[in-house]
């Protein structure tokens, strides 16, 4: 079975990031919005008849065995006994640990295009079950569609926010996701809010202070773009981002950026590229 083909895994960002309590068992419960953006991995699968998984491309710091995508498709083939494999290239377009969530957007594109190449037959919620096994953030990706999200980031309400053009910028740090949820200056109580409340302009997130203090040149860049729009954190950082009037005021912006910060202008999006790449792939 010789069957090749690509497939989109877009990025998000967090419009809204509130803590708002605390589980017995340490988990937090949120209060967050994901909207996807039209920055993507591209992924190509190569149908094995062998039962083999292969990940032909290297990621830095990232044993195969240990890689997201390579888990998912041997959490498929466990679920559904499942006897095909893939070669499966990564060409990585999402900077890596910037709350962007490529890694989790990977698997669930991994998840979507092997349960429809291997012909598995399992629906969108069982897929998004098994993507939660592998993150938090998979099946969101998964669902594929904008969402207000709840509980420890597991209960999604479809929304539709607007879709403006971004800047995205992605200063040259790798912030510990964990230290920031375990700093005792984190606030852990927010008061919640409504969806009403965030359409009408409540865009916080509960974690920038505690990034801003413990990593300074994140401070510096979410600083000197605030000052010429709107900044926001997307997750625990690193990447900022902000809403920007056009596509020609964004590239603007990205050519002023400060040295040493990669950026991007992009679109903002309620509906997954990957959703549009699996309907074409049973119209085919």
């Amino acid at each position: 079975m010789s069957q090749t083909t690509t497939w989109p895994a877009p990025a998000k960002l967090n419009l809204l990031l509130r803590i708002v309590g605390r589980r017995a068992d340490g988990y937090h419960l949120l209060q967050t919005v994901f909207q996807f953006i039209d920055l993507c991995d591209e992924l190509t699968f190569s149908v094995r008849e062998d039962g083999r998984v292969h990940r032909l491309s290297e990621l830095a710091g990232v044993a195969a065995g240990n890689d997201l995508v390579v888990r998912a498709a041997h959490l498929l083939q466990q679920e559904t006994g499942c006897r095909l494999g893939a070669d499966i290239d990564v060409t990585k377009r999402i900077p890596m640990g910037g709350g962007l969530g490529g890694g989790s957007s990977d698997a669930a594109t991994t998840l979507v295009a092997l349960n429809h190449l291997w012909r598995l037959g399992l629906d969108h919620e069982r897929l998004a079950e098994l993507g939660l096994q592998l993150g938090a953030d998979v099946p969101i990706f998964v669902r594929g569609r904008a969402a207000w999200a709840e509980g420890v980031g597991e209960a999604f309400t479809d929304i539709e926010p607007e879709m403006p053009v971004y800047l995205v910028l992605a200063p040259p740090v790798h912030v510990d996701t964990g230290k920031v949820f375990q700093d005792p200056e984190l606030t852990r109580n927010s008061d919640r809010i409504t969806i009403r409340d965030f359409l009408a302009g409540e865009h916080g997130n509960d974690c920038l202070a505690v990034v801003r203090k413990r990593y300074p040149a994140i401070a510096q860049v979410f600083d000197w773009l605030d000052e010429k729009a709107s900044a926001r954190m997307t997750g625990t950082g690193a990447c900022l981002f902000a809403a920007c009037a056009d596509r020609s005021a964004a590239e603007t912006l990205l050519a002023a950026r400060p040295a040493g910060v990669e950026g991007f202008v992009v679109q903002g999006l309620n509906r997954s590229p990957l959703l549009d790449a699996l309907h074409r792939a049973r119209a085919d």
